[in-house]
């Protein structure tokens, strides 16, 4: 969807500009481009803290910004299932709980609240927040 026109319409001889549809267009991606950086953020830290065995564990960690809901999800693929192991824990497999993803995000709050911040600030400019807007559907991998 393109960037909404301002609607203008004219009653009792007074022109009246309406920009909602715009602003809104504008809060709603900012608002996704703000949760696409932090997705990638916090699938950088994690992979930090995964503890390495075969490797495989570290690539399947994935964030998704869904369009409808204007929501982050930070996870494990479906390669990845056993990422859950280490994430919670399974004493019963001899596997300590690591807690990469929790950590990432717990111990990470204050960058995650300025790289939020970035974009948002950006509704006073309208030049600058145009230039964060990215439309398309997200679904990356953190790199």
């Amino acid at each position: 969807m393109a960037i909404p026109s301002p609607i203008k319409f004219t009653k009792n001889g007074v022109e009246y500009v309406s920009q909602v549809d715009r602003v809104n267009y504008t809060i709603k991606e900012l608002t996704r481009a703000a949760l696409r950086d932090t997705g990638k953020y916090v699938c950088r830290m994690t992979r930090k803290q995964i503890k390495r065995r075969t490797g495989k564990l570290a690539k399947n960690i994935q964030y998704w910004v869904r369009k409808r809901e204007t929501d982050l999800l930070v996870g494990f693929k479906v390669g990845g299932f056993y990422g859950i192991f280490q994430e919670l824990g399974a004493p019963e497999r001899g596997i300590p709980k690591v807690g990469a993803l929790r950590n990432a995000v717990y111990n990470n709050i204050e960058e995650i609240i300025k790289i939020q911040g970035m974009y948002l600030s950006a509704i006073e400019d309208e030049n600058t927040a145009l230039g964060y807007i990215n439309e398309s559907e997200e679904m990356g991998d953190g790199y």
